[in-house]
């Protein structure tokens, strides 16, 4: 099993979200405050107008999120690859058909932005796989 990101790896997902050509069209109205959990180890991800005004590695209480996207590191290692398998290669196909991928929270928070959070979650798709494999 491969391990969580680490911050650079972070940093580096934030820097290609902020200098997305299509997040700085579709992102205006998607502004809040979600999750992404790697096996339960959390990143806040605040939004501002569609970009990452930071990242925050296991935030405290008082930085509540709307909603968490969660998995364990094998579900996300299949996501973040150049070639996913059947069902892992898009958001929504894992949401409705891999039981581990979740979102919890405000889901409604989550559909009303769906269009950029998709966006975000290719972007994602784009960085280096965290089991090592490209």
């Amino acid at each position: 099993m491969s391990a969580p990101p680490s911050p650079e790896w972070m940093e580096r997902y934030r820097e290609r979200v902020n200098a997305d050509p299509e997040m700085q069209v579709i992102g205006d109205w998607f502004s809040l405050d979600f999750k992404l959990s790697f096996e339960g180890d959390s990143w806040l991800i605040p939004v501002r107008r569609g970009r990452i005004a930071e990242i925050v590695h296991r935030p405290r209480f008082d930085r509540p999120a709307r909603f968490t996207v969660s998995a364990p590191m094998r579900v996300w290692n299949k996501f973040i690859r150049p070639d996913p398998e059947p069902l892992y290669h898009d958001f929504f196909a894992m949401l409705m058909r891999v039981p581990e991928f979740e979102i919890d929270g405000d889901s409604l928070a989550a559909m009303q932005n769906a269009r950029a959070l998709h966006r975000m979650m290719n972007i994602l798709k784009t960085m280096e796989p965290l089991d090592g494999r490209s």
